[in-house]
């Protein structure tokens, strides 16, 4: 299914055909799997617009990689464009193979025009669907794709095994180049122009105005049977509220960890953030047809796509091969979306949303605190440069931040520069633990908007048990947050809408069955809580998924520190590691 494959040495043939025939099934052989990805220029057509746009074997959505836990992965990325790029492995642990995580200028120098790079690392203790997506610029806006990780051989899911899986990932299209429109919105000050339309696997979908016959995903299924849907939000800026017509669905993973099963008729997805959900369709032939739609939760002051993706659930006729009974003319259901705002529905829906914690799946929640963090995440104002006007409030540049700074990107890489102890020019380790001026954060906001700016790092010995609240700020207006950390999953112990309090909060803290993630949002007004263990050496970007927010600066860095055993050290990088 897509990327093209490169024949293994003789050897690794050979143990692809151990794996197959001499396996018990609780100790399956772990495979090598090696993908090449093309990054090539591709005409592609939607809307009526045509536009040569940037992919990955010329493929949008990107090719799917498909491995099991356990699994070994090489993924050699040859660039053949004008732009740098870097693929990120979105939601991989990357247990020490940091040099292969892929942001650019925090892991890696990006992949230069005629050069190519190895992607070298293994799946440890994962299962469920994550994701590839460009990590410079705005790239990611075309270059994107699944990544599906089915257990270890002969492990069962904790649910009854699906009919059939299919990946459902949202994206956004610009008939502009989203390169342009960022790169126009950066040097004004202003926010970026929004997208024209909304995607469900490349595709807007019949309501939007020049949509082609061919414009629209259908998934076609049988009555009576199972389907996991592997929802993927690879959306630029735009969290997604997500519904099929007359359809529940049974949350069974997130962010591949498995949850413990709840129904829902609609359910929320950050730009980031991953959703296995089953689709029981109904027992017999319905008679109709029903649209699977997606629009946008906003919260923020700025504009956003206020339109509507949608894809169409076919059931297959037990007639149709004997029939000229056609689908057009069955009448189609539309499901109801919570309003654009519904921040209520936001806090409840991830409140349902636990761990399964067995004794198979536990959830090891760090008992024990070494290390306490309290970041505000939100907008601010750089001051417009001289001789220019410039178009954020009062004249100023729209900017984002994390304890008010508003994260520099150095011009060669992080990683490489901790690792050969090159940090002095590069970064600086006095990122604050705490806001440096406290004030009523969700209250009326400060008159003084300005950030300050920096490459600002915190740093943690090796096993830290790190507990961080994440805290909304009223600056330029209460927003919803989806922040990713890179190189972790971490548990959400808790959340709240107003001033995180210290004293009552922690109180009612889940350190039980939390849900485990690598992405979550920051209410709206308000904070979250979670928890990690930092047993993973290397340097691990933290931004807002939002692409916007990246662009103006909220994102840092946590630079973890080897252990003393060798399992506990980051190794050397690779021999092809590219160069700035």
């Amino acid at each position: 299914m897509g990327a093209s494959i490169l024949p293994p040495p003789p050897f690794l043939a050979l143990l692809f055909t151990l794996s197959t025939f001499c396996l018990l099934p609780q100790h399956a052989f772990a495979v090598t799997r090696h993908y090449k990805f093309d990054i090539k220029l591709q005409n592609v057509t939607r809307l009526c617009h045509t536009k040569l746009m940037v992919t990955v074997n010329g493929q949008f959505p990107g090719p799917r990689i498909v491995a099991r836990e356990g699994d070994h992965l090489l993924v050699q990325v040859v660039n053949h464009v004008q732009n740098n790029i870097s693929i990120h492995w979105h939601g991989i642990r990357q247990l020490q193979s940091g040099w292969a995580d892929g942001p650019a200028y925090i892991t890696q120098c990006p992949i230069q025009t005629g050069q190519s790079y190895v992607y070298n690392y293994t799946i440890v203790g994962q299962r469920g669907t994550l994701w590839w997506h460009a990590h410079i610029s705005w790239l990611r806006s075309t270059v994107y794709g699944p990544i599906i990780i089915l257990p270890k051989r002969g492990v069962p899911y904790p649910f009854a095994k699906p009919y059939k899986e299919v990946p459902i990932i949202f994206g956004e299209w610009f008939n502009a180049d989203p390169q342009a429109v960022i790169s126009q919105a950066l040097k004004t000050g202003g926010g970026p122009n929004v997208s024209d339309a909304y995607t469900i696997n490349g595709f807007p979908g019949p309501l939007y105005n020049c949509s082609a016959e061919g414009d629209t995903f259908k998934l076609k299924v049988k009555p009576g049977k199972t389907y996991m849907l592997r929802l993927i939000n690879a959306a630029l800026n735009d969290e997604l509220f997500f519904s099929i017509a007359n359809h529940s669905v049974a949350i069974v993973d997130v962010d591949a960890v498995y949850v413990k099963p709840f129904d829902t008729e609609t359910l929320l997805i950050t730009p980031g953030q991953t959703t296995n959900v089953l689709l029981k369709t109904k027992p017999h032939f319905p008679n109709a047809t029903f649209f699977m739609t997606a629009r946008p939760y906003a919260t923020g002051p700025g504009t956003f796509d206020n339109s509507t993706v949608a894809a169409i659930l076919e059931y297959e006729s037990p007639q149709t091969i004997h029939s000229s009974l056609s689908n057009k003319n069955l009448p189609l259901f539309k499901p109801t979306l919570p309003p654009l705002n519904d921040t209520a529905f936001a806090a409840n829906f991830t409140r349902k949303l636990r761990s399964l914690a067995t004794a198979q799946f536990p959830a090891k929640v760090p008992q024990k605190v070494d290390r306490r963090f309290f970041f505000t995440v939100g907008l601010g104002t750089n001051p417009c440069p001289k001789n220019q006007t410039c178009q954020g409030p009062n004249g100023t540049k729209l900017a984002a931040s994390v304890n008010n700074i508003s994260f520099s990107m150095p011009t060669t890489a992080l990683l490489q520069a901790h690792f050969f102890g090159q940090s002095n020019s590069v970064y600086t380790t006095d990122f604050p633990i705490t806001p440096i001026f406290p004030f009523n954060y969700t209250g009326n906001p400060p008159n003084n908007t300005m950030v300050s700016n920096g490459t600002r790092l915190v740093v943690l010995p090796f096993n830290t048990s790190v507990e961080l609240i994440m805290q909304d700020t009223s600056i330029l207006g209460v927003e919803s947050h989806p922040l990713h950390l890179h190189g972790y999953n971490f548990f959400v112990v808790g959340q709240g809408f107003g001033n995180f309090d210290p004293n009552k909060d922690p109180a009612k803290f889940n350190l039980v069955d939390p849900v485990e993630r690598n992405t979550v949002g920051v209410p709206s007004g308000g904070w979250v809580a979670i928890r990690f263990l930092a047993d993973n050496p290397g340097v691990w970007f933290m931004h807002c998924h939002l692409e916007v927010h990246l662009s103006w600066g909220l994102k840092m860095a946590w630079v973890v520190l080897d252990g003393k055993l060798p399992s506990q050290k980051l190794i050397p990088p690779p021999a092809d590691l590219p160069k700035c």
